[in-house]
C-alpha cells in the first residue's frame, strides 16, 4: 500500500476517529486515505465515494483487502446525488479534500451536497473538510 503524503496524512490524524463509527469519504480519488481511515475503526467502516469511475475502479483496485476483509466499501456517486442505500446505517462522520462542492468553487452544488451530507449524517455527527488547520468542521 502506497504511504500518504504529508498532508493527507496530517489531514487523517486531525479526524477525531473512533473504534465502531461509520464514515464517508466524499471524492476518495484513489483510496489512500480512505484505507488509512479503515485501519483505524476497529470493528468500523468507510463509504469512500468519487463521481469519477476511474478513481472508484482505482479504489476499488488498491483497497481490495479492505474491503474484503468489510472494513471499506467503494461507490461511484456525486455527493451531491448520495443517498443511503436501503437498511443502511448514517454515518458518523463524514469528511472531504478538495472537493468543490464543498470548497465554495460550484456553490449550487454546495448547497446540493450539504442537503445530501445532512441526510446520511447521525444523530451528532460531524463534518469535516480541509481548508482549516488541517481541517475544518462545518454543520451541513
Amino acid at each position: 500500500m502506497a504511504s500518504l503524503s504529508p498532508r493527507l496524512a496530517e489531514i487523517v490524524d486531525a479526524l477525531p476517529l473512533a473504534a465502531g463509527m461509520r464514515v464517508l469519504e466524499i471524492g476518495c480519488g484513489p483510496g489512500a486515505a480512505a484505507r488509512a481511515v479503515a485501519a483505524r475503526l476497529d470493528g468500523g467502516h468507510i463509504v469512500a465515494i468519487d463521481r469519477s469511475p476511474r478513481a472508484v475502479a482505482q479504489a476499488e483496485a488498491a483497497s481490495a483487502g479492505e474491503i474484503l476483509a468489510g472494513r471499506m466499501s467503494v461507490r461511484q456517486a456525486a455527493v451531491e446525488d448520495f443517498t443511503l442505500d436501503a437498511g443502511e446505517a448514517p454515518f458518523d462522520l463524514v469528511f472531504a479534500v478538495r472537493v468543490g462542492a464543498l470548497d465554495g468553487r460550484h456553490p449550487r452544488a454546495g448547497r446540493d451536497a450539504l442537503r445530501r451530507i445532512a441526510a446520511v449524517l447521525g444523530p451528532g455527527g460531524r463534518v469535516f473538510i480541509d481548508g482549516g488547520d488541517p481541517l475544518r468542521e462545518i454543520t451541513p
